[in-house]
């Protein structure tokens, strides 16, 4: 009789990317490359590109919660990332489901803040930032936000590795949960985030790699790290593998027409990304 390994599960609630770079699909790769189960909840369907996004539409929030309870009916996770919501019903809807889920079994809630793309378009509606901040992010284990919605949150953006480091800090104190600041988009020759967990505060630094613009990094660095915590890692080192593994996917990065996609790196994760295995 054939032995069948038994396989973590992770689920994504995210807007899909119609380009294939950032979101849903992102996120389902990035499990995949970890030899995680990966399941989905799509809060919204966007029209996008490496360019740019071109048109949101909002799933019905009635719909998004059945797509969540679907999953945890049969394929309770064992951790969750939360990316785009758009609107502010779904980001109550959301908020609501984990606030009485957490209660009961605390699982890892990973929250990449989602507000704005790369290209500059809002992908955040107003009053969906103050549900954000009073009753998503306090749920959080940790949220990931990068330097532009450091700034949506406290009014200022850092402009350098000290200011990311007190802007950590202060999120950390208002909102409850570990933080780490994405600062790639920084002019220094590394690429620097700074992880603060109210204890535990970590540097990490990857050397940057020339020439290579990419789409959705954000979105699979915040996946990489609900997988690592799927697979049984700590929080902290989670966050280090998530850290190596985008650097090495930026580095692998290959061409799709005009643009780079994010590279899978031929990983073979149940060996490489198990639980503590230290690399």
């Amino acid at each position: 009789m054939t032995t069948r390994k038994t396989l973590p599960v992770a689920l994504t609630i995210a807007g899909s990317d119609s380009g294939g770079g950032a979101g849903i699909q992102a996120d389902l790769k990035t499990f995949a490359a970890f030899g995680v189960h990966g399941t989905s909840a799509i809060a919204c369907l966007t029209a996008q590109n490496p360019r740019g996004v071109l048109a949101v539409i909002s799933c019905p929030p009635g719909v998004l919660r059945r797509q969540i309870e679907a999953v945890f009916e049969e394929l309770p996770p064992q951790a969750v990332k939360i990316g785009m919501l758009f609107s502010t019903q779904n980001f109550r809807v959301v908020a609501d489901f984990f606030e009485t889920r957490l209660v009961r079994r605390r699982i890892p809630l990973i929250v990449d803040p989602v507000m704005a793309a790369t290209s500059g378009q809002a992908l955040l509606a107003g009053p969906a930032r103050k549900v954000l901040a009073e009753k998503l992010l306090p749920l959080a284990t940790l949220a990931t936000p990068n330097l532009d919605e450091v700034g949506m949150l406290l009014g200022k953006k850092p402009r350098s590795s000290e200011e990311m480091r007190l802007a950590a800090r202060e999120l950390v104190r208002r909102y409850g949960c570990a933080i780490l600041v994405k600062g790639g988009h920084l002019k220094n020759s590394a690429a620097i985030d700074i992880f603060f967990d109210g204890r535990t505060e970590l540097e990490l630094s990857a050397p940057r790699v020339p020439g290579v613009r990419t789409h959705g990094t954000g979105c699979t660095y915040s996946a990489a790290i609900c997988a690592a915590l799927a697979g049984g890692n700590d929080l902290v080192t989670s966050v280090r593998i998530g850290k190596r593994f985008i650097t090495g996917a930026i580095a692998n990065s290959y061409r799709i027409g005009r643009h780079f996609a994010l590279g899978q790196m031929g990983l073979k994760p149940s060996r490489r990304w198990r639980a503590n295995s230290g690399r």
